[in-house]
């Protein structure tokens, strides 16, 4: 675990696009925390590793294989780990 997750939490519709896609929401929380930031650029990449230095937010985005994109954030203060829809935010 590379920072601490805090309070777990989802928004309805990503609960319902990883229901959809048959992923269970732990395997990308493992993915999350394990700084396997999914489909993120070169820069938002190291962006988020100076953030699990510094204590900014964390945001890992994940393709899902129905085409629908789920994002997990972890906070800046790491009092709670969000799964949503990029159109959620």
């Amino acid at each position: 675990m590379k920072f601490e997750l805090g309070a777990i939490v989802a928004t309805p519709g990503a609960l319902a696009a990883m229901e959809e896609a048959g992923i269970n929401p732990a395997s990308l929380l493992l993915k999350h925390v394990s700084g396997d930031w999914g489909d993120l650029c070169p820069e938002d990449r190291a962006e988020n590793e100076l953030s699990v230095k510094a204590g900014f937010r964390i945001l890992s985005s994940y393709k899902l294989e129905s085409g629908c994109k789920i994002w997990i954030i972890t906070e800046a203060d790491r009092s709670a780990t969000t799964f949503l829809l990029p159109s959620e935010y």
